[in-house]
């Protein structure tokens, strides 16, 4: 069974992260948010394609849904200091 340890592994294995947690606990659906600077001058979608390819055939194969929040290291220390 999938979990979000095992996802987060795999981000973190692949993909240089500043800050990541993953979260769900039905082995299907999950939420990640996932700080990079690899994610630096990418389009939204352009970093979502970077987590896809980090999973590589567990997004095909055993995860059903993977919803995502990813942040430069930049645009996540604004996002935390403006709440």
């Amino acid at each position: 069974m999938v979990t979000a340890e095992s996802i987060e592994h795999s981000i973190k294995a692949t993909l240089p992260c500043t800050w990541i947690r993953v979260e769900g606990d039905d082995g299907h659906h999950f939420s990640a948010v996932i700080v990079s600077e690899s994610f630096q001058g990418k389009s939204i979608v352009g970093q979502h394609q970077l987590v896809y390819q980090a999973l590589g055939e567990r997004m095909r194969e055993e995860i059903h849904a993977l919803s995502m929040k990813t942040y430069t290291p930049e645009q996540w220390e604004a996002a935390r200091t403006s709440n």
